[in-house]
């Protein structure tokens, strides 16, 4: 054998060269018979020249793959700047645009944006067709297999276009062709299911089910959609044979517990949901597996799930929540009272900022101009739009609204209080600036400057908020009425900010000096709230009781709750924090999470293909 150092000849039993002295690791067998042995000085030249040869190849190709990548950089570089010059050449004919009046920069960012989510629906739908096309071609059997080829080829064509609504008529005439192809139903199943028209998507999902009896997506896809149908008993045995069938997949066992939980039957729901966190811990789960033992009363196991789900999501908002009811049923005040704080700073909207706004908006009953019926259906079809989750149309609707009566002030306060709800912080400025420059009344006025104000708010901007507010008192502050709003919003951002808070007070002190009676709870939450903020817990626990006493809200309710809690009124604050979460929406609505959850492709549907 030789030696891999020195290449000197050993015997074959040797452990270590007798030249070198160094150990035989890597080793080759002797030479054959025929051969002539080299002498030490051609055996020791020969394998050097064979180490400088190998390093010198390895040293070009690591030269080349140094150029490569070089090469590579200096092309996205290149791809950059481009898209940078593009980018900036569309901003400058935007603004060239809306210098001359011809468009609307939030139409512009809006039809941006919808056209990027669009490209991107259609390349997500590309690469999944792309995914099953062969095993959809694969299954037909009928006479006209070229004709339906084509189909496919024609429906890929139109994705690689970014038709997605093309592709999906020829593919819906696809499925025409085969009725029997399990596969192709799939694809336009979750394809509808995903843009929410649930009909087409169950009739898909139900000739999956006629072919394969037990395909897990079937089965949960068709029970949700039939459970949000209303049809609760056969949505429900669609789930339970899902479950049984697939007793390791981890979407079954959600949307069964969700399902249960949704109507009250929490011992049952908490099992599946069990199941399903053991299989997959997703935050959802925990949550909802959390809510159950709350309910049930078993708070060490509901603590132990919340956790559990802020581990892996710690911006888990509503979690928050939920765990600091769990910790004060448990007595711990302190951590109760952190985890309410914690709630509110991951999302202070959650407090609902919005009473007064909402009250301005409509519950006083004041006359307010009227709209056209045409308006009038339009606003009605974006309310049901938002509802829906759809803020894409409902946009439209109010924009089609406003474009039959553009100067029509209620009209143009409806569609800013549309855009506070989805937060569009750019057109409300317009907006509402629209209706300040009208001849609207002094509650359109208000309700105007509160939007604003709100709208500000919500970006963090309180010192822009507090200048608007002064306007206010500038502008409109003849009357008592837009005198106690202007206070009572400059208060409650200068509480927010815990900046001058006796400042605060005073503003909240006037606010409800001048309140009609209408709106006295209002600047009573905001003398409540201040207190607080000022570490009087007394006084804040009197104000607040006062405003809820006049008209509960969640807002008011939760810190009411926190303001007992703090002053150690462990039983009451119980009861005032157990009123806001019924009054809130955060524990409710359940089915409509579970559909929203299931619509994330991305995420859930490769999770069941993956465990089914």
């Amino acid at each position: 054998m030789y030696c891999q150092v020195c290449g000197a000849r050993n015997q074959d039993d040797a452990e270590h060269c007798q030249r070198c002295a160094q150990k035989l690791m890597v080793l080759s067998g002797a030479s054959p018979p025929s051969e002539e042995p080299l002498d030490a000085g051609d055996e020791e030249f020969s394998f050097d020249e064979h180490l400088l040869e190998r390093i010198s190849i390895l040293e070009e190709v690591l030269k080349r793959t140094g150029e490569t990548v070089q090469k590579v950089l200096n092309a996205l570089h290149r791809q950059e700047e481009s898209i940078l010059v593009h980018h900036a050449g569309m901003l400058a004919l935007r603004d060239l645009l809306e210098r001359q009046d011809l468009i609307d920069t939030a139409e512009w960012s809006d039809l941006w944006e919808s056209r990027m989510d669009y490209q991107f629906l259609v390349l997500e739908k590309r690469e999944r067709f792309a995914a099953v096309k062969d095993r959809i071609l694969g299954l037909y059997e009928g006479r006209r297999r070229h004709a339906f080829e084509q189909l496919l080829d024609e429906a890929a064509s139109a994705l690689g276009g970014l038709d997605l609504t093309r592709a999906m008529e020829v593919l819906e005439t696809a499925a025409t062709v085969d009725r029997g192809n399990f596969e192709l139903a799939h694809f336009l199943g979750e394809a509808h299911f995903q843009e929410g028209r649930l009909e087409p998507a169950l009739d898909h999902w139900s000739r999956v089910l006629a072919t394969k009896p037990d395909h897990v997506q079937g089965l949960v896809y068709s029970g949700v959609i039939r459970l949000q149908q209303g049809e609760e008993q056969r949505g429900q045995e669609l789930l339970e044979r899902a479950v049984v069938l697939h007793q390791d997949a981890f979407l079954p066992h959600f949307c069964l517990g969700a399902s249960l939980a949704g109507r009250g039957q929490l011992k049952a729901a908490a099992a599946f949901l069990e199941r399903a966190v053991e299989i997959d811990a997703v935050p959802q789960a925990l949550y909802l597996l959390g809510g159950c033992r709350y309910e049930m009363g078993r708070l060490g196991p509901a603590i132990e799930s919340l956790d559990q789900a802020l581990c892996v999501d710690p911006s888990f908002e509503e979690c928050h929540h939920l765990l600091g009811l769990c910790y004060l049923d448990r007595g711990w005040n302190r951590k109760a009272l952190a985890a309410f704080r914690t709630a509110q700073q991951l999302n202070p909207r959650r407090m609902r900022y919005r009473d007064l706004v909402a009250y301005l908006s409509g519950r006083t009953g004041a006359e307010l101009p009227s709209t056209s019926p045409a308006a009038a259906d339009r606003v009605s079809r974006g309310e049901q739009a938002i509802e829906s989750g759809d803020a894409a149309e409902a946009l439209r609707c109010y924009r089609e609204a406003l474009s039959l009566d553009p100067d029509n002030p209620t009209l143009l306060m409806t569609y800013a209080l549309a855009c506070l709800r989805l937060d569009r912080g750019q057109e409300i400025r317009q907006l509402t600036q629209r209706v300040l420059d009208s001849n609207a009344g002094e509650m359109l006025r208000a309700t105007a400057y509160a939007t604003l104000i709100e709208s500000l708010r919500g970006e963090g901007k309180y010192r822009e908020g507090n200048e608007v507010g002064r306007r206010l008192l500038e502008e409109e502050g003849g009357s008592n009425f837009s005198k106690s709003i202007a206070y009572y919003e400059m208060a409650y951002n200068l509480a927010e900010m815990d900046e001058d808070l006796d400042e605060a007070l005073d503003f909240a002190r006037r606010s409800l000096e001048h309140a009609p009676e209408e709106l006295r709870q209002f600047p009573l939450a905001a003398l409540g709230w201040v207190h607080y903020k000022r570490q009087e817990l007394e006084e804040a626990i009197d104000f607040l009781s006062q405003s809820t006493e006049l008209g509960p809200s969640t807002t008011v309710l939760t810190r009411l709750g926190m303001a007992l809690l703090a002053s150690g009124d462990e039983d009451r604050a119980r009861g005032v924090l157990a009123r806001a979460r019924r009054l809130d929406d955060r524990g409710g609505a359940i089915e409509e999470r579970m559909m929203e959850f299931m619509k994330d492709s991305a995420r859930i549907i490769e999770r069941v293909r993956g465990r089914a």
